[in-house]
């Protein structure tokens, strides 16, 4: 049988079979010999292929292959370094969830997250949601980052999922399509699935105000039908984002405003740091580039993790 992976708890996967029935199932042991160096080889999104097998009154899918992949969202396992996660397959588009504060989302979260999508060709809209919630000032500051991005290409929308604010142009954007939403925990990710269909009714947390941060409502990944004709990922808050697979020659090519002035840096291979006549630190004194976006390239071509407490402009504290 083939299915479609709907939810991935690391031993057993939920699979949404072809003629719409879910199956409980595990995987072959050989999958995790298969030089695949991730902590979940299924993950949420994948076409794969089961048996059934009845086990006294159960029965249970035995998953046997994986189809090829159109795409995938990945980083850094949290707690093995040298191991990676895939959080999501087969992806139309993702949502990266942002918030100014209550928690804060820096803007080298943002970038890391930004350049794996552009490796992996996954177009991705920023929300900056909670905007029901900020002063004038924070506002202020929450457009300008907004104008940032949207001058690189990406689209942003400033939302409100407690009150429903701009939802109705996430929805339109939803039609039809495969979307994974992530962000930080305590963004509002289920508060906004449950918005969009308040039947899935996905548990929320407050923030905690002791640390500013979230609390993880979400577990694992989980995708769901929704009944305006989309399905939805919903995906565990992310603390932070590592980049794999990259060599450092390449990361300036997922930042869309370096791709595109690069062909006037004095070194074909130029590595925008300390070589002279470079095209992308020219354009920092002219405003061109944003000195967060440099910031955010410089710390990974370094290898540095962003693990670390940053704020707003990925400035460490």
């Amino acid at each position: 049988m083939i299915g479609i992976v709907y939810k991935s708890t690391g031993s057993w996967y939920t699979v949404k079979a072809e003629d719409g029935v879910f199956y409980e199932c595990r995987i072959k042991g050989k999958f995790r010999i298969q030089g695949i160096k991730s902590t979940n080889p299924v993950a949420v999104g994948d076409s794969v292929t089961f048996d059934i097998e009845k086990i006294g009154d159960e029965t249970i899918g035995i998953i046997t292959k994986i189809a090829k992949r159109k795409n995938y969202i990945i980083r850094k396992s949290v707690n093995l370094s040298k191991q990676t996660h895939i959080i999501a397959a087969n992806l139309d588009q993702a949502f990266l969830m942002a918030t100014l504060n209550n928690p804060p989302t820096s803007t080298s979260f943002i970038d890391r997250f930004l350049v794996t999508s552009e490796a992996y060709h996954i177009p991705v809209t920023i929300l900056f949601n909670k905007v029901d919630t900020y002063t004038e000032e924070e506002l202020v500051e929450v457009k300008y980052l907004a104008a940032l991005y949207r001058k690189i290409g990406y689209n942003c929308i400033g939302i409100s999922a407690a009150t429903g604010k701009n939802i109705d142009q996430v929805k339109a954007l939803m039609l039809n399509k495969t979307s994974m939403f992530s962000g930080h925990s305590g963004v509002g990710k289920s508060t906004l699935v449950n918005t969009i269909e308040p039947k899935l009714t996905l548990k929320t947390k407050k923030i905690s105000v002791q640390h500013l941060q979230g609390q993880h409502t979400t577990t694992f990944a989980e995708m769901f039908d929704l009944d305006m004709g989309a399905r939805i990922i919903d995906t565990p808050g992310i603390k932070g984002f590592g980049i794999v697979d990259m060599e450092k020659e390449e990361i300036g090519d997922y930042f869309p405003e370096f791709f595109k002035l690069k062909q006037n840096c004095k070194f074909n291979n130029c590595l925008h740091l300390e070589e002279p006549n470079c095209a992308i630190k020219n354009a920092l004194e002219t405003d061109d580039i944003a000195w967060s976006r440099y910031r955010s390239y410089v710390q990974m071509i370094n290898g540095e993790d962003e693990n670390y407490r940053t704020d707003i402009y990925g400035e460490k504290k």
